[in-house]
Protein backbone atom coordinates (compact mmCIF):
# COMPACT_ATOMS: atom_id res chain seq x y z
CA UNK A 1 0.00 0.00 0.00
CA UNK A 2 2.64 2.46 -1.06
CA UNK A 3 1.50 6.04 -0.67
CA UNK A 4 -1.45 5.36 1.61
CA UNK A 5 0.51 6.02 4.78
CA UNK A 6 1.77 9.39 3.49
CA UNK A 7 -1.74 10.35 2.43
CA UNK A 8 -3.20 9.31 5.78
CA UNK A 9 -0.69 11.30 7.80
CA UNK A 10 -1.25 14.37 5.62
CA UNK A 11 -4.94 14.47 6.62
CA UNK A 12 -4.73 12.75 10.03
CA UNK A 13 -5.65 15.93 11.95
CA UNK A 14 -8.84 16.21 9.86
CA UNK A 15 -10.00 12.61 10.37
CA UNK A 16 -12.68 12.78 13.05
CA UNK A 17 -14.90 9.77 12.30
CA UNK A 18 -14.62 6.30 10.71
CA UNK A 19 -16.19 7.44 7.43
CA UNK A 20 -13.42 10.04 7.05
CA UNK A 21 -10.85 7.26 7.11
CA UNK A 22 -12.90 5.21 4.63
CA UNK A 23 -13.14 8.09 2.15
CA UNK A 24 -9.39 8.60 2.53
CA UNK A 25 -8.82 4.96 1.55
CA UNK A 26 -11.14 5.27 -1.48
CA UNK A 27 -9.27 8.40 -2.55
CA UNK A 28 -5.93 6.58 -2.35
CA UNK A 29 -7.30 3.66 -4.43
CA UNK A 30 -8.35 6.04 -7.21
CA UNK A 31 -4.98 7.78 -7.13
CA UNK A 32 -3.20 4.42 -7.33
CA UNK A 33 -5.22 3.66 -10.50
CA UNK A 34 -4.04 6.75 -12.39
CA UNK A 35 -6.77 9.18 -11.33
CA UNK A 36 -6.20 12.67 -9.98
CA UNK A 37 -8.49 14.74 -7.78
CA UNK A 38 -9.88 18.03 -9.12
CA UNK A 39 -11.68 19.26 -6.03
CA UNK A 40 -14.68 18.90 -3.72
CA UNK A 41 -18.31 19.64 -4.62
CA UNK A 42 -20.43 19.14 -7.70
CA UNK A 43 -19.24 22.19 -9.61
CA UNK A 44 -15.67 22.97 -10.65
CA UNK A 45 -13.91 25.84 -8.91
CA UNK A 46 -11.39 28.43 -10.06
CA UNK A 47 -7.84 27.44 -10.94
CA UNK A 48 -8.38 23.71 -10.32
CA UNK A 49 -5.36 21.48 -10.73
CA UNK A 50 -4.90 17.75 -10.80
CA UNK A 51 -3.64 16.59 -7.43
CA UNK A 52 -2.92 13.40 -5.54
CA UNK A 53 -3.95 15.06 -2.26
CA UNK A 54 -7.42 15.43 -0.81
CA UNK A 55 -8.78 18.93 -1.51
CA UNK A 56 -9.74 21.48 1.11
CA UNK A 57 -13.18 20.88 2.61
CA UNK A 58 -13.32 17.27 1.47
CA UNK A 59 -14.97 16.17 4.76
CA UNK A 60 -16.98 19.26 5.62
CA UNK A 61 -20.20 17.22 5.59
CA UNK A 62 -19.92 13.96 7.53
CA UNK A 63 -23.07 12.54 5.88
CA UNK A 64 -22.34 13.47 2.26
CA UNK A 65 -18.89 13.47 0.63
CA UNK A 66 -18.57 14.82 -2.92
CA UNK A 67 -15.29 14.61 -4.83
CA UNK A 68 -14.42 14.99 -8.50
CA UNK A 69 -11.66 13.09 -10.30
CA UNK A 70 -10.17 12.92 -13.77
CA UNK A 71 -8.07 10.24 -15.39
CA UNK A 72 -4.41 11.06 -15.85
CA UNK A 73 -4.87 10.95 -19.63
CA UNK A 74 -8.09 13.04 -19.41
CA UNK A 75 -10.09 10.15 -20.89
CA UNK A 76 -12.61 10.01 -18.02
CA UNK A 77 -14.06 12.23 -15.36
CA UNK A 78 -15.65 10.80 -12.22
CA UNK A 79 -18.06 12.38 -9.79
CA UNK A 80 -17.90 10.42 -6.53
CA UNK A 81 -20.50 10.84 -3.81
CA UNK A 82 -20.36 9.01 -0.49
CA UNK A 83 -23.57 8.90 1.55
CA UNK A 84 -23.57 7.72 5.17
CA UNK A 85 -26.64 5.70 6.12
CA UNK A 86 -27.19 3.37 9.11
CA UNK A 87 -23.51 2.63 9.66
CA UNK A 88 -22.86 1.95 5.95
CA UNK A 89 -21.28 4.11 3.29
CA UNK A 90 -22.93 4.17 -0.16
CA UNK A 91 -20.58 5.32 -2.93
CA UNK A 92 -22.21 6.47 -6.17
CA UNK A 93 -19.89 7.16 -9.11
CA UNK A 94 -20.93 8.98 -12.30
CA UNK A 95 -19.06 9.73 -15.51
CA UNK A 96 -20.58 13.10 -16.51
CA UNK A 97 -19.62 12.68 -20.18
CA UNK A 98 -20.95 9.17 -20.83
CA UNK A 99 -23.53 9.07 -18.01
CA UNK A 100 -22.11 5.72 -16.98
CA UNK A 101 -22.66 4.92 -13.30
CA UNK A 102 -21.25 2.60 -10.66
CA UNK A 103 -22.01 2.03 -7.01
CA UNK A 104 -20.59 0.33 -3.94
CA UNK A 105 -22.05 -0.15 -0.45
CA UNK A 106 -19.83 -1.17 2.48
CA UNK A 107 -20.25 -1.32 6.22
CA UNK A 108 -17.77 1.15 7.70
CA UNK A 109 -16.83 -0.84 10.81
CA UNK A 110 -15.92 -3.86 8.65
CA UNK A 111 -12.90 -1.96 7.31
CA UNK A 112 -12.22 0.86 9.78
CA UNK A 113 -11.42 0.54 13.49
CA UNK A 114 -13.15 3.53 15.15
CA UNK A 115 -11.04 3.19 18.29
CA UNK A 116 -7.73 3.85 16.48
CA UNK A 117 -8.49 6.67 14.03
CA UNK A 118 -5.15 8.33 14.70
CA UNK A 119 -2.95 5.22 14.29
CA UNK A 120 -2.29 4.23 10.67
CA UNK A 121 -1.12 0.74 11.56
CA UNK A 122 -4.41 0.00 13.37
CA UNK A 123 -7.09 2.07 11.71
CA UNK A 124 -7.66 -0.13 8.62
CA UNK A 125 -8.59 -3.82 8.49
CA UNK A 126 -9.58 -6.22 5.70
CA UNK A 127 -7.86 -3.91 3.24
CA UNK A 128 -7.46 -6.55 0.53
CA UNK A 129 -11.20 -7.19 0.46
CA UNK A 130 -11.98 -3.47 0.47
CA UNK A 131 -9.61 -2.78 -2.40
CA UNK A 132 -11.00 -5.66 -4.47
CA UNK A 133 -14.55 -4.33 -4.01
CA UNK A 134 -13.55 -0.82 -5.08
CA UNK A 135 -11.79 -2.17 -8.16
CA UNK A 136 -14.63 -4.53 -9.10
CA UNK A 137 -17.63 -2.25 -8.51
CA UNK A 138 -16.15 1.11 -9.54
CA UNK A 139 -12.79 1.10 -11.30
CA UNK A 140 -13.51 -1.82 -13.64
CA UNK A 141 -16.38 0.18 -15.13
CA UNK A 142 -14.12 3.08 -16.05
CA UNK A 143 -10.90 1.28 -17.00
CA UNK A 144 -9.28 3.47 -19.65
CA UNK A 145 -6.45 1.05 -20.38
CA UNK A 146 -8.90 -1.71 -21.23
CA UNK A 147 -10.80 0.54 -23.63
CA UNK A 148 -7.60 1.54 -25.40
CA UNK A 149 -6.66 -2.11 -25.77
CA UNK A 150 -10.09 -2.93 -27.22
CA UNK A 151 -9.82 -0.20 -29.84
CA UNK A 152 -6.40 -1.43 -30.97
CA UNK A 153 -7.34 -5.09 -31.07
CA UNK A 154 -7.04 -6.57 -34.53
CA UNK A 155 -10.20 -8.38 -35.64
CA UNK A 156 -9.81 -12.13 -35.64
CA UNK A 157 -9.90 -14.08 -38.86
CA UNK A 158 -12.59 -16.60 -39.43
CA UNK A 159 -11.56 -20.20 -39.01
CA UNK A 160 -13.41 -21.34 -42.16
CA UNK A 161 -13.77 -18.34 -44.47
CA UNK A 162 -16.19 -18.82 -47.33
CA UNK A 163 -14.55 -19.03 -50.78
CA UNK A 164 -15.08 -16.06 -53.10
CA UNK A 165 -17.99 -16.30 -55.50
CA UNK A 166 -17.21 -16.92 -59.18
CA UNK A 167 -17.73 -14.03 -61.62
CA UNK A 168 -20.94 -15.55 -63.04
CA UNK A 169 -22.43 -16.28 -59.63
CA UNK A 170 -26.14 -15.46 -59.34
CA UNK A 171 -27.08 -14.64 -55.72
CA UNK A 172 -30.77 -15.29 -56.50
CA UNK A 173 -30.16 -18.79 -57.83
CA UNK A 174 -31.58 -21.53 -55.60
CA UNK A 175 -29.84 -24.91 -55.93
CA UNK A 176 -32.07 -27.94 -56.58
CA UNK A 177 -33.10 -30.08 -53.65
CA UNK A 178 -31.79 -33.23 -55.37
CA UNK A 179 -28.85 -32.42 -57.68
CA UNK A 180 -28.28 -34.47 -60.79
CA UNK A 181 -26.53 -37.72 -60.12
CA UNK A 182 -27.79 -38.07 -56.55
CA UNK A 183 -29.63 -41.20 -55.63
CA UNK A 184 -33.32 -41.11 -54.89
CA UNK A 185 -34.28 -41.72 -51.25
CA UNK A 186 -35.03 -45.24 -50.23
CA UNK A 187 -38.77 -45.76 -50.05
CA UNK A 188 -39.83 -48.31 -47.43
CA UNK A 189 -41.95 -51.30 -48.30
CA UNK A 190 -45.59 -50.10 -48.29
CA UNK A 191 -46.72 -53.57 -47.28
CA UNK A 192 -44.42 -53.74 -44.25
CA UNK A 193 -46.42 -54.44 -41.05
CA UNK A 194 -44.50 -51.77 -39.07
CA UNK A 195 -44.64 -49.06 -41.72
CA UNK A 196 -48.27 -48.13 -41.03
CA UNK A 197 -48.54 -44.54 -39.81
CA UNK A 198 -44.82 -43.80 -40.24
CA UNK A 199 -45.45 -41.17 -42.89
CA UNK A 200 -47.91 -39.32 -40.66
CA UNK A 201 -45.53 -39.40 -37.68
CA UNK A 202 -42.63 -38.15 -39.78
CA UNK A 203 -44.09 -36.22 -42.74
CA UNK A 204 -40.76 -34.48 -43.50
CA UNK A 205 -38.56 -37.54 -43.16
CA UNK A 206 -38.35 -38.28 -46.89
CA UNK A 207 -41.08 -40.91 -46.92
CA UNK A 208 -44.11 -41.29 -49.16
CA UNK A 209 -46.20 -38.59 -47.52
CA UNK A 210 -49.13 -39.29 -45.22
CA UNK A 211 -52.50 -40.30 -46.59
CA UNK A 212 -51.78 -39.21 -50.18
CA UNK A 213 -51.52 -42.23 -52.47
CA UNK A 214 -48.88 -42.08 -55.18
CA UNK A 215 -49.42 -44.81 -57.80
CA UNK A 216 -45.77 -44.54 -58.87
CA UNK A 217 -44.74 -45.69 -55.40
CA UNK A 218 -47.54 -48.13 -54.72
CA UNK A 219 -45.21 -51.11 -54.60
CA UNK A 220 -46.64 -52.80 -57.64
CA UNK A 221 -44.36 -53.26 -60.67
CA UNK A 222 -44.89 -50.98 -63.67
CA UNK A 223 -48.20 -49.36 -62.69
CA UNK A 224 -50.19 -48.02 -65.63
CA UNK A 225 -51.24 -44.39 -65.33
CA UNK A 226 -54.30 -43.45 -67.35
CA UNK A 227 -55.34 -39.79 -66.88
CA UNK A 228 -58.74 -40.61 -68.39
CA UNK A 229 -59.59 -43.15 -65.69
CA UNK A 230 -62.98 -42.39 -64.21
CA UNK A 231 -64.15 -40.23 -67.15
CA UNK A 232 -66.80 -41.26 -69.69
CA UNK A 233 -64.49 -40.24 -72.56
CA UNK A 234 -60.73 -40.20 -72.96
CA UNK A 235 -58.83 -36.93 -72.67
CA UNK A 236 -57.54 -35.47 -75.96
CA UNK A 237 -53.96 -36.18 -76.89
CA UNK A 238 -51.55 -33.79 -75.20
CA UNK A 239 -54.00 -32.72 -72.48
CA UNK A 240 -51.50 -33.94 -69.88
CA UNK A 241 -47.89 -33.04 -70.83
CA UNK A 242 -45.32 -35.80 -70.40
CA UNK A 243 -43.81 -35.82 -66.95
CA UNK A 244 -46.44 -33.47 -65.51
CA UNK A 245 -47.73 -34.04 -62.02
CA UNK A 246 -51.33 -35.14 -62.53
CA UNK A 247 -53.84 -36.83 -60.28
CA UNK A 248 -56.07 -39.17 -62.34
CA UNK A 249 -59.82 -38.91 -62.02
CA UNK A 250 -60.07 -42.58 -61.21
CA UNK A 251 -57.96 -45.50 -59.97
CA UNK A 252 -54.87 -46.42 -62.02
CA UNK A 253 -55.20 -48.96 -64.80
CA UNK A 254 -57.47 -49.07 -67.84
CA UNK A 255 -60.33 -51.43 -68.47
CA UNK A 256 -60.86 -52.42 -64.87
CA UNK A 257 -64.18 -54.01 -64.05
CA UNK A 258 -66.63 -52.17 -61.88
CA UNK A 259 -67.24 -53.10 -58.27
CA UNK A 260 -69.21 -56.22 -57.38
CA UNK A 261 -72.77 -55.34 -56.36
CA UNK A 262 -72.44 -57.79 -53.47
CA UNK A 263 -69.19 -56.28 -52.30
CA UNK A 264 -70.89 -54.71 -49.32
CA UNK A 265 -74.21 -56.42 -48.43
CA UNK A 266 -76.90 -54.51 -46.54
CA UNK A 267 -76.78 -54.60 -42.76
CA UNK A 268 -78.14 -57.77 -41.11
CA UNK A 269 -78.32 -59.49 -44.49
CA UNK A 270 -77.16 -63.12 -44.26
CA UNK A 271 -78.46 -64.59 -47.54
CA UNK A 272 -75.32 -64.89 -49.64
CA UNK A 273 -77.18 -66.43 -52.59
CA UNK A 274 -79.52 -63.56 -53.29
Amino acid sequence: MAGLELLFHSVAPEIACPQDALVCYLHWTLIAHRYRCLGAGDQPGHDEKKSEMLPAGWNADKDLYTLRYVAKDDAHELLVKGIMMDGSMIFNVLNPKTKQVGDLTVKVTDYVNPEHLGAFDKVYKNTEDLQSQVVHHILSLFDTTRERADTKEVPRREKNPSPPNPPDHDPLWIPPRHPHGSQQPHWPDPLGPFAVGGEDLDPLGGRRGGMISDPLRSGFPNPVIDPSSGLPHRLPHGAVPPGARFDPFGPPGAGRAGPNPDHLPPPNYDDMFM
